[in-house]
């Protein structure tokens, strides 16, 4: 396995570590807990750059990427619901939007069409991890100067995430035309 597939499972494996120290309720386990989502969320950029970089692109790394980054993004959300933090309306719209573009992604890979990410979904995920990471830090430094970072960042990852998906459908559309949608 090479090194962008293990940054990748990395990402994986601290999904739980993640929300097993939200789960324990140690103190500060905001803040612990918005620490291992950084640095998952930092192999994210980081897997692919290494693989572009040194050609390691591989099938288990395109299968495994956009999985580590679904399942990431996910269990955070679901977390924030859980805690009262966010409406959960946020996260199934996100959750949903991204199992729209996976069927997409899908249907494209039968007809032996690739949909890479867009610059819009890649700014979709980036506002995804600041909002998150915001709404866990509890809008930390801000919070002093009363400016509701996490909320204004989850309106524009909201924002982002309906504007790449209908992008994705629209740029999928001759595709669902053929499947005679």
């Amino acid at each position: 396995m090479n090194l962008p597939n293990r940054l990748t499972v990395t990402r994986i494996f601290l999904v739980p570590v993640f929300l097993a120290i939200l789960s324990l309720k140690v103190p500060y386990g905001d803040y612990i807990a918005a620490g291992v989502f950084i640095l998952a969320a930092s192999t994210d950029g980081l897997d692919g750059y290494i693989a572009r970089k040194r050609k390691m692109v591989t099938r288990l790394g395109k299968f495994m990427d956009p999985l580590a980054d679904k399942l990431m993004i996910s269990a955070a959300l679901i977390a924030l619901v859980e805690l009262g933090t966010i409406p959960a309306w946020i996260a199934v719209l996100i959750i949903g939007r991204e199992l729209v573009v996976t069927g997409l992604r899908a249907v494209a890979a039968a007809d032996g069409t690739v949909i890479s990410a867009s610059k819009l979904g890649k700014i979709k995920t980036v506002t995804q991890i600041i909002a998150i990471v915001a709404m866990f830090l509890h809008d930390f430094p801000f919070n002093m100067i009363e400016v509701p970072i996490g909320n204004i960042a989850m309106g524009l990852a909201v924002l982002f995430t309906i504007w790449s998906g209908v992008d994705y459908i629209v740029r999928s559309w001759h595709l669902l035309k053929k499947e005679g949608i």
